[in-house]
C-alpha cells in the first residue's frame, strides 16, 4: 500500500503524535449537506406583511358574476400581445399552482393573498390557479371564479391572466402572469 503522505508530512505527524500522545481515530462516514438557510424576517416586518395580506383585496368591490363555461381574459396595458398569446396557449412554464376547490370565500381570499406574496418572494413569473366551475356551489354558480376575476384585476402584482386550455383545467383554471420582483 502506497503511503499518502510525503516525508515532511510524516515528520509533522510523528512530531504531533509525540507531543499529543496516543490518539484514537474517529471514523466519520457521514457528510452533512450544506443548506441555504432563509434569512430571518424581523418581527415587525412580518406584522406589516400580515396586515398587507389582509388588505390585499377589498371585499367592497362586487364583480359581476361570470358564467361557469365563460373564459376569463385580462391584461394590463403594456403587455405585448405575443406574450399574452403564449400565456393563453400554455407555452409559458408554470412555476407554481394554487387550488381553491372547496374553499370558502374568506379562506380563498387569504390563500390567494399568501400565494401571490410567496410567488413574488420566490420570483415566480407564471402560475396556475384552479378555481373550479362552481357546479358544487349552492346555486351551481361559479362564486370563487367571479371573486377571483375581481381580485386578480385589483392587485398590481398580476400583469395578465386568462383561462387555461382544456387539458389544464379549461374554464375552471387560470394562468397568471406575475410582475417581476424588484431586488
Amino acid at each position: 500500500m502506497k503511503n499518502k503522505f510525503s516525508s515532511s508530512e510524516q515528520n509533522d505527524i510523528a512530531l504531533f503524535l509525540e507531543e499529543v500522545g496516543e490518539v484514537d481515530r474517529i471514523e466519520q462516514d457521514k457528510i452533512l449537506p450544506k443548506t441555504n438557510q432563509p434569512k430571518p424576517i424581523p418581527r415587525f416586518r412580518q406584522q406589516r406583511l400580515d396586515q398587507a395580506f389582509n388588505d390585499t383585496f377589498s371585499e367592497d368591490y362586487e364583480p359581476h358574476t361570470v358564467g361557469s363555461e365563460e373564459t376569463l381574459n385580462f391584461r394590463r396595458s403594456g403587455i405585448q400581445e405575443r406574450l399574452f398569446s403564449r400565456l393563453r396557449n400554455g407555452h409559458l412554464q408554470i412555476e407554481a399552482e394554487l387550488d381553491l376547490h372547496g374553499m370558502t370565500i374568506p379562506v380563498a381570499h387569504e390563500a390567494l393573498a399568501k400565494f401571490l406574496h410567496d410567488c413574488l418572494h420566490y420570483k415566480v413569473r407564471c402560475a396556475r390557479i384552479i378555481h373550479g366551475k362552481g357546479w358544487g356551489s349552492k346555486h351551481h354558480k361559479p362564486i370563487l371564479k367571479s371573486k377571483l376575476n375581481g381580485w386578480l384585476r385589483e392587485t398590481e402584482v398580476v400583469l395578465a391572466f386568462c383561462s387555461a386550455p382544456i387539458e389544464d383545467g379549461g374554464a375552471g383554471a387560470v394562468y397568471v402572469l406575475l410582475r417581476r420582483a424588484k431586488n
